[in-house]
């Protein structure tokens, strides 16, 4: 019987007006039929001493319970100050603390949207080397950087320009492949 695959978006960029949200609403709608689930990463500092005293937060468990029962991951990351935002790095350092390797063989694809002339570029370079480590499959292309990103969408939050569109949904076709071949 064939089930329908579980997409978790992640999005870096907390703000609910964020085009890097849209960005992830259209990437799931390229992705096709899915159950989807989407990462909260309103999570505390990461701190030491706070593990050591309290524990990891239940935020935590429950995002890596979200990446390891996922069939395949979808990041939106904005590029604060040439780099991923705080909010993401924070969840991956979270995350790597919970044991059994939540990312370990999880076919991941990352896009970005920013308001610059290259589209989170140098923000999505920097969060491939995070994620190396925990040993994800990562979809190297086609890669989706949307520049100047406040005019990209329609006012149904839909990209505007056939060569993103294009772009995304090849992407999100291989990373469905990717999904459904591994479950």
């Amino acid at each position: 019987m064939d089930r329908t695959p579980t997409l978790l978006g992640i999005c870096g960029a907390l703000r609910a007006a964020s085009t890097n949200r849209l960005l992830l609403d259209e990437a799931r709608r390229l992705f096709g039929p899915a159950m989807h689930l989407d990462a909260d990463l309103r999570l505390p500092l990461y701190d030491g001493d706070l593990e050591a005293a309290e524990g990891i937060p239940p935020a935590v468990v429950a995002l890596a319970g979200q990446i390891r029962a996922a069939d395949a991951v979808v990041i939106a990351t904005p590029e604060y100050n040439k780099a991923p935002p705080g909010v993401l790095k924070n969840a991956l350092d979270w995350v790597s603390r919970v044991p059994g390797g939540a990312w370990r063989d999880r076919p991941v694809a990352i896009v970005s949207a920013a308001g610059g002339r290259a589209g989170g570029e140098r923000s999505q370079f920097a969060l491939r080397l995070m994620l190396t480590p925990f040993r994800p499959r990562l979809i190297t292309g086609p890669e989706v950087m949307i520049a100047q990103s406040d005019t990209a969408f329609d006012d149904q939050g839909r990209l505007k320009e056939a060569r993103s569109i294009a772009a995304l949904t090849e992407l999100m076709a291989i990373l469905r492949d990717e999904a459904l071949r591994t479950r």
